[in-house]
């Protein structure tokens, strides 16, 4: 087991240097630090002093990846690569392209996000899995015939219209909770309310139904038939065999995306005003700083390895049978 954990983690770090290299050549392949400068400043009609000024106050001056200029080790630690990219790998995040430092900005928004998708997380997977068993308990009655109905019409309607209902309806019409905003401490439950409950609606329908249908390929097997002929009543046969025996797909779908709660909602931090990872993604993006981006994108690339990780070690607990030499 343990050789196993070192040979995935030793994979995961091939990975992350592919997709390191990757979203340097991406980004600096489409846009050179001249177009770079351009953006920031706005517009093509700026004087190359103007264009040189922005580059030397944040490194971009220097070539991307070979400094012929300098001597020994300063030819490949003299870059923009080392400088913009290389760092990331002992998380030293930088500035961003106007001047703020990255990971102060991380870690005073990371709590704003987890205080979200925390909530959302455990409360959605409950709720989808009591459903999913409710449906399967009645399965072949007008409950379940309707419950899929209601899956599928909820998995068809984007979680845009959520959002936008939910405002609409609890924040303008009714007034029982703030339209957007976040306050520190017990404060922020009002705040979090009308997104944690959009955004376990809006999961609602498809993780149910797929939950559903993993449970009725459970119940048709040899195991469930074997139990009820002892005698065991529907109840128990569905908690403590069907449920333990579908929980390797589950682990896959959930513990795989815990990691990527630190990462936030673009959408729903944006639309409710919450300041977190996920909102200052976007606004890096509208904002063109790509110096934020390509941090995002390597923390993501972090969290979500150490998801495929822990999803497999997961694994031999769910289930005894699996086992790794």
């Amino acid at each position: 087991m343990t050789a196993y954990i070192v040979r995935r983690i030793l994979y995961g770090i091939l990975i992350l240097i592919g997709v390191n290299l990757f979203t340097f050549m991406l980004f600096f392949a489409v846009n050179t630090p001249d177009d770079m400068a351009r953006l920031a400043i706005g517009g093509r009609r700026v004087t190359a002093d103007a264009i040189e000024k922005w580059k030397v106050e944040r490194g971009y001056d220097k070539p991307l990846l070979v400094n012929g200029q300098a001597q020994g080790a300063g030819r490949y630690t003299d870059t923009i690569f080392f400088e913009r990219s290389a760092r990331l790998f002992v998380f030293d995040f930088g500035a961003s392209d106007a001047g703020r430092d990255i990971g102060y900005e991380i870690r005073q928004r990371v709590g704003a996000s987890l205080a979200l998708a925390v909530p959302t997380f455990i409360l959605g997977l409950f709720a989808s899995i009591a459903f999913a068993l409710l449906l399967v308990f009645f399965r072949g009655t007008y409950l379940d015939f309707w419950g899929v109905v209601l899956c599928v019409a909820m998995l068809s309607i984007s979680a845009l219209f959520y959002i936008i209902a939910g405002q609409y309806l609890f924040s303008k019409t009714l007034r029982l909770v703030p339209l957007s905003g976040f306050a520190g401490g017990l404060d922020s439950v009002r705040f979090l309310l009308l997104p944690v409950l959009v955004a376990i609606v809006a999961k609602l329908g498809p993780e149910a139904r797929f939950y559903r249908a993993l449970f009725l390929e459970e119940i048709g097997k040899d195991y469930v038939r074997t139990a009820r002929a002892k005698g065991l009543s529907e109840r128990i046969v569905l908690f403590r065999h069907v449920l333990r025996n579908a929980m390797l797909p589950i682990l896959t779908s959930t513990i795989s995306a815990i990691p990527l709660l630190f990462m936030g909602s673009l959408i729903a931090e944006s639309f409710f005003g919450i300041p977190g990872l996920g909102s200052y993604t976007l606004d890096a993006i509208n904002a063109q700083d790509f110096a934020i981006v390509r941090a995002m994108v390597f923390i993501g690339s972090v969290l979500y390895i150490i998801g495929l990780i822990l999803a497999d070690i997961s694994y031999t607990i769910a289930d005894p049978r699996v086992r790794f030499e």
